[in-house]
Formats: structure tokens, sequence, C-alpha cells
């Protein structure tokens, strides 16, 4: 029988942590986590991104401004606003809501942001910590993805992991924080021969090519924990890399779309926003 993960039960319970956490911060410190966030243009996937940005950082007591800007904002401009929220020492977060417009560089902008303060995990500094098993700020969802495996209580320890999908967002990360969970991993892709059959050989399988229903249950071993990370808008509604109706009868654990990974990436980002402040005393 499927178990199915509950990332929104299981983010609440963290986000009660972080906010006892940061009342704790206040009254032995004086010191409230801040966010920024900086959202250019309009989309409208962004703007939804960031209100729930800014109510989950209500939600646990720390301190949201968001900065908006318009599409025809310079790099230059966007890159001083960086350099000022960089000395900023009431901010201790600083997220740029991706996708930016096209004349923007999104490498610059990322190098832009002090690696303190980088609560996506992006900045080369803290992809290099992460490979070293030194990293302060993990990127987002795979932490939240780690968490949720953990969550299972299996132990991840000796298991043998697929991820499909080598992004630098999710891909690629969540392969070397589950090597530093010890881990036997491989990395798979669109060019992977035979991707069903390396695909059965997990007994964790992490989904992330943002192609809705790719994955059916010919792809997955008995029993396995499978992490479903894509959201793809489809007629209306999300829908994830797996089909679902099909795993949910042969998955072990399964995480659904939505309520699995996603309540976990904003919650994630407000843990590490209060970590970027704690690491400022």
């Amino acid at each position: 029988m499927t178990q199915l993960i509950d990332g929104k039960a299981i983010a609440k319970e963290i986000r009660k942590n972080i906010k006892e956490e940061v009342v704790t911060l206040y009254n032995e410190y004086r010191l409230i986590p801040g966010l920024c966030v900086i959202l250019v243009g309009e989309d409208p996937a962004s703007q939804i991104y960031v209100r729930n940005k800014e109510r989950a950082c209500k939600e646990v007591g720390i301190h949201s401004t968001v900065i908006r800007m318009s599409e025809e904002v310079t790099e230059k401009e966007l890159l001083e606003t960086i350099e000022r929220l960089n000395r900023d020492d009431t901010m201790h977060g600083i997220l740029v809501q991706l996708p930016l417009p096209g004349h923007i560089n999104e490498d610059a902008v990322i190098n832009a942001i002090h690696p303190s303060k980088d609560v996506d995990g992006f900045h080369p500094i803290n992809v290099g910590m992460l490979m070293t098993s030194q990293a302060n700020l993990q990127p987002c969802t795979p932490k939240g993805i780690i968490r949720l495996i953990e969550e299972t209580g299996q132990n991840i320890a000796g298991k043998q992991a697929v991820v499909i999908g080598r992004s630098n967002i999710v891909g690629k990360p969540v392969a070397l924080m589950l090597l530093q969970k010890h881990a036997t991993v491989t990395i798979a892709h669109s060019r992977t021969k035979n991707l069903a059959e390396v695909a059965q050989a997990a007994d964790i399988l992490v989904v992330a090519i943002g192609k809705p229903d790719f994955i059916d249950s010919s792809f997955v071993k008995e029993g396995a924990i499978v992490i479903d990370v894509g959201t793809t808008r489809v007629n209306g509604s999300l829908k994830g890399d797996v089909k679902f109706d099909e795993m949910k009868e042969k998955a072990g654990y399964l995480t659904p779309v939505p309520g699995g990974v996603g309540p976990m990436t904003i919650t994630m980002l407000l843990d590490n926003t209060l970590i970027a402040a704690k690491s400022s005393l």
C-alpha cells in the first residue's frame, strides 16, 4: 500500500519550529530575520510565488519586503539595488525571482548577491560549498526533497537513488545531497539510454523534468520512494511528472502534486532566512 508523503503537513510542522526560533532570536538578541524579494516584471506565476512567500514570512514572523521593478529596468539598476541590500544589516536574505527579462544576465544577478544572503543557494560560492559538504545555505527545493525522504523513516544511506533531471536548481544539487547522505546516486536525463531500466533500479526516485505524466509505473520498482518535483499547468490544474494514479499502486512512498514538494520549497526558504540571520550574529 502506497503511503503519500504529505508535504503540507510536514511543512506546517517545520514552520511551527521556525516560528518558535524566530521568537527566541528576538527575545535573546532583538534580531528579526529579514527577507527581501526582488520581482522584475509582471509574470503571473512569479506574482503568485512572491505573494505566497510574503504570506509564509508573515506566518512565522520573518520581516518580508518586496521590491517590484518594471520589465524595462536595466541590469545596472538591478545590480545597484542588490548591492544596497548587501549592505543592509536588516536584510539577511536576498532573493531575485526568476525568470528575468531577456536583456538581464541571470548569472550576473545571482553572482551579485552576497553568498551569506543567498537564501536560494544559487551563488557559485554556495554551490562550491555544497560540493564539499560545507554549505550553510542549501538550494530550497533539494533541501525540501531530502526532508521529505527523511520523513518516510527510511534510511537514505546505502540506498540506490536515481535523479531524473540535471538542472542546476534541482537535479544536480539533490544528487549531491543524496550522495552526502551516503546513497549511491545515478543522474539520468533526456539522453540517457534505457531510461525506464535505469529508473527501475532506484530505491529512491526523484523526478524533475517538467514533462507532465511522463513517468509511469514501468519506471519504478515495487516499494520505491518516488519524489515528483514536476509542476506543469495543464488545463488550469497542476500536473506532476509522474502518472499519479498508476504510481500510487506500486510505489512505497509517493509525493502528490500539488501538496508534496511545493510547500517544502517555500518552507526551506524560511529556514534559510533564519539560518542567514543567525549567522549574522
